[in-house]
Formats: structure tokens, C-alpha cells, sequence
């Protein structure tokens, strides 16, 4: 089941945490995965090495969502040199905490650019090549922040929420085309973003999930690879949660 053998994957924030673990299970489901990064090269060469000695297949490319002009060009050219593109994992995100009375506007439009505006330009280049074949899987990474809100993290929470909204309503434009779109809302995960919690804050948020653990990256991996596949072609406009009930 889950099988992927041949489908193109472009997973954006690929070198590292969720990114990372989403692109070793497409690969070893099958597909060709290309992991895309903002700036760690070296990280994104270390996963895509992971892979291809797992008997993957994997390769990078330098990808900033935040440039929608090279993220077009980026996500085009894999279109087109490998003659398909049937998923896309928009994973590419990052937070800027504090409270709002202190965030300055270069900050919001940081978070916007990348979070936001960035996924939409993503899965709009997509599309274009989704549309032709007359199939695609679209997987949007929101957050459980993003549904059910965090003090100091207004900023991050109105892109995540956002997310949800641009689920819905690109899965009712192109489910005629066969195309699905749906979005994963990870809670406590741990993460590169997690490791900075003292004990203190780690225990306060395992207070709040009922399975009492925190998540691992993997266990996001393993519903993008669902979604991602032929099993899940009912299923668009959806959000699974990914959090031990923390939000339910």
C-alpha cells in the first residue's frame, strides 16, 4: 500500500526536521524525490545522501519561497526535465515569536513571504503541470498553533490558519482536474524548532497531550506519504491532525 514508484516529489524545507523525514519516506515508498532548501546545502546534500545509500532517489535544489520568481523557475524546470510533477509538499516555514506589540513589519513580511505567500507560489507552479496530467497530490504543513493559537506567536498562527483556508478552496478549483489538496497540522513535534524548549516548557506542553509524548517527525512523514498516494484520491480539502490530542 502507499506505493509512489515513479511520482516526482518536491518537498520544499527537505533538508531538515519534517521536511527531511517526509522526503526519506516518499523515497522509500518509491518516488523521485527532490528536496528543496533555502540555504543549508550541506544539510540537504547529507539527506538526499541518506536516501540514495537507502536505495532511494534523491537531489537537491536551492529553493527560497520567500523569491516567487526563482521558486516558479525552480519548481518548473523539475516539471519539465523529469517530464511530470505529481506531488508537491509544501513544508517550508518559519516562526518569528514574540509578542505582537513587539514585531516589527519586516518581520511579518518575513513570516508572510515564506509561510504564506511562498506555499501559494508553490503549489500554483504545480498546478500548471498537475493540470496537464490530469492528477496531483497537494500537501500544505499548517500547524496545530495554527488552529488553535499561541500567545507569542500571532504572526505564525495567522499563516498557518491561513493555510487552511487556501486548502479548501484550491481543492474545490482543481478536484475536477484530479487533483487533491489537503493540509497536515502537526502538534508538539520534536524538531530542530523544538530543541530549544528548557524542561520547563517541554513538560508544560506534554501537560496538553493527552498520548503524553511528543510527536516524532516521522509520524508527520507517514500522513503526507498517505495523502500523497492513489489510497488517499478521495480524500482533498481535508486537515489531519497530527498531535496526540492536543487539539481535537
Amino acid at each position: 500500500m502507499f506505493e509512489l514508484n515513479q511520482k516526482v516529489a518536491v518537498v520544499t524545507g527537505g533538508s531538515r526536521g519534517i521536511g527531511r523525514a517526509t522526503a526519506e519516506v516518499l523515497a522509500a515508498q518509491g518516488a523521485k524525490v527532490v528536496i528543496g532548501y533555502a540555504s543549508n546545502e550541506a544539510a540537504a546534500r547529507e539527506a538526499a545522501a541518506a536516501i540514495t545509500s537507502a536505495g532511494g532517489n534523491a537531489e537537491i535544489a536551492a529553493l527560497d519561497v520567500s523569491d516567487s520568481a526563482a521558486t516558479e523557475r525552480v519548481i518548473g524546470d523539475v516539471a519539465k526535465r523529469h517530464g511530470r510533477l505529481d506531488i508537491l509538499v509544501a513544508n517550508a516555514g518559519i516562526a518569528i515569536d514574540g509578542l505582537l506589540l513587539r514585531l516589527k513589519d519586516e518581520d511579518l513580511e518575513k513570516i508572510w513571504a515564506v509561510n504564506l505567500r511562498g506555499a501559494i507560489v508553490c503549489a500554483r507552479t504545480a498546478i500548471k503541470s498537475m493540470m496537464r496530467a490530469k492528477a496531483g497530490r497537494i500537501v500544505f504543513l499548517s500547524s496545530v498553533v495554527g488552529e488553535m493559537g499561541n500567545a507569542g506567536q500571532t504572526a505564525y498562527a495567522a499563516t498557518k490558519s491561513a493555510l487552511l483556508g487556501v486548502t479548501k478552496s484550491l481543492a474545490r478549483e482543481y478536484a475536477s482536474r484530479n487533483i487533491t489538496v489537503n493540509a497536515v497540522s502537526p502538534g508538539y513535534i520534536e524538531t530542530d524548532m523544538t530543541k530549544s524548549l528548557n524542561d520547563e516548557q517541554r513538560q508544560a506542553m506534554l501537560t496538553g497531550v493527552p498520548l503524553g509524548r511528543a510527536g516524532s517527525a516521522r509520524d508527520v512523514a507517514a500522513t503526507i506519504a498517505f495523502l500523497a498516494s492513489e489510497e488517499a484520491g478521495y480524500i482533498t480539502g481535508q486537515t489531519l491532525r497530527v498531535n496526540g490530542g492536543m487539539y481535537v
